[in-house]
């Protein structure tokens, strides 16, 4: 799995990319087919301090391309909500790409 975590108007800091990368841990705990992760964490130039902090990340998994972005006053509250909608995507294309039928029982004669 390919990680890439970038700030925009942010400086990057070691706890938090340790914390980025702790998190999406849960991803690829339920799919292990997860190919390109790309996070961007971005301080946003606004007055309201309200969903100030953003969080958004492009996931490349085998067949399907998910994106997710949150804002938050938080930073770390923006990466809790991203990965939570997350992981309910991947959870998703996991249970879409499952092949759910049942194999055909011998006929007894």
């Amino acid at each position: 799995m390919n990680l890439t975590i970038s700030g925009h108007h942010l400086d990057v800091t070691p706890a938090l990319r340790s914390y980025v990368t702790t998190k999406l841990d849960r991803i690829t705990r339920h799919f292990d087919q997860v190919v390109d992760v790309k996070v961007l964490l971005t301080v946003e130039k606004q007055k309201e301090k309200q969903g100030r902090q953003r969080a958004e990340c492009n996931i490349h998994v085998k067949g399907n391309d998910m994106f997710a972005e949150c804002s938050h006053e938080d930073l770390y509250a923006a990466v809790d909500e991203l990965v939570d909608k997350l992981d309910r995507q991947v959870v998703r294309h996991k249970d879409r790409v499952q092949d759910h039928h049942h194999a055909a029982s011998k006929r007894l004669m």
